[in-house]
């Protein structure tokens, strides 16, 4: 392998955008190529950020032999085939969140990425963001105590006229795994796996949750409550409570700009100090994936094929409990 590990995209929309920004802050990477099917799209991203090669379909991209690793930036409805795609022609893979639309489509590509000894991570990026690092280590070290209570949300009124990747059930529309994936996330990163899930819905006429609602409880009685919705601005906070104290993660939790603050007993919130780079945040994600690479790894150690399983898991026990159904889960 090459000095500079060499980045492919599949997909050019915002969060694609993001990444090939972030990259240039990536010492070891550079992007040698893009794709997309949107022959508009690819000439603007192409002059924004000059790749060495320009592909107007997929194939072209997984079969460029200049490419080390692809990060598919696609609707998640369409990750299961494009993340497929990457692996049988031997691609390294970070693969946008939601992974997939089920935990039967993501154990085929986590099993397809073994028997072919291809890396395969989720980027699931606020697992490498220091606020969230930081934050994690100070649980790890206990200074809330047990940890009894998180509360999470994410949530912001959709545009006009409603984006089809939001609300279209065949690209895997709804809160639940656009947004709501977020405070799943947290509350599992920190507590485990669930005994129990419950959740409520507000469908939209597509069929797909405009809002969601879940309660979950984990083996040691602790609690999460959760939400996700389109309809309405919300805090966008997590909230961590302990038998010690508290740790709140300000608008927007999930991302590289969130600040966080602890609180204990009756004194003041205290800032949460970490060091932070300009950029939007991918970097980190991004420089995690190429050490892996140079290292021989097939398998992050920091977000497993374990975690994104789990979090598969929990989403489908999630619709199940609010009877909200994908074609694939047939």
């Amino acid at each position: 392998m090459s000095e500079k590990i060499r980045w492919g995209i599949l997909g050019c929309g915002k969060i694609a955008n993001k990444f090939a920004s972030d990259l240039r802050l990536v010492a070891d990477a550079e992007l040698t190529a893009i794709a997309s099917r949107s022959g508009e799209k690819v000439k603007v991203f192409a002059d924004t950020y000059r790749p060495g090669k320009v592909f107007d379909n997929y194939e072209a991209l997984v079969s460029c032999p200049d490419v080390d690793a692809i990060y598919v930036a696609t609707p998640h409805g369409l990750h299961y085939e494009h993340v497929m795609l990457c692996l049988e022609h031997g691609k390294a893979v970070l693969c946008e969140k939601a992974f997939a639309l089920n935990l039967a489509q993501a154990r085929e590509m986590i099993e397809l990425a073994r028997r072919k000894g291809v890396f395969l991570m989720e980027a699931f990026w606020t697992r490498f963001l220091p606020h969230y690092k930081k934050v994690t280590e100070m649980i790890e070290a206990g200074k809330l105590g047990q940890i009894r209570m998180i509360q999470a949300d994410f949530g912001f009124r959709a545009p006009e006229p409603k984006p089809q990747r939001l609300y279209d059930p065949q690209l895997g529309g709804g809160s639940l795994l656009d947004i709501g994936i977020y405070p799943v996330f947290i509350a599992q990163s920190i507590l485990g796996k669930p005994t129990q899930v419950h959740a409520m819905i507000t469908p939209y006429e597509t069929g797909v949750d405009e809002q969601c609602v879940i309660t979950m409880k984990f083996a040691d009685g602790a609690l999460a409550v959760l939400s996700s919705t389109f309809a309405v601005d919300t805090p966008v906070e997590a909230m961590i409570a302990g038998t010690e104290g508290r740790i709140v993660i300000r608008n927007r939790f999930h991302n590289a700009q969130a600040t966080a603050e602890l609180i204990v007993g009756r004194q003041g919130p205290l800032p949460i100090t970490f060091e932070q780079e300009d950029g939007f945040g991918y970097q980190y994600e991004a420089r995690h994936v190429n050490e892996c690479l140079k290292a021989g790894l097939t398998e992050s150690p920091i977000m497993t094929h374990g975690e994104t399983l789990m979090l598969m898991e929990t989403l489908d026990r999630i619709r199940r409990s609010c009877d909200l159904r994908y074609d694939c889960d047939v």
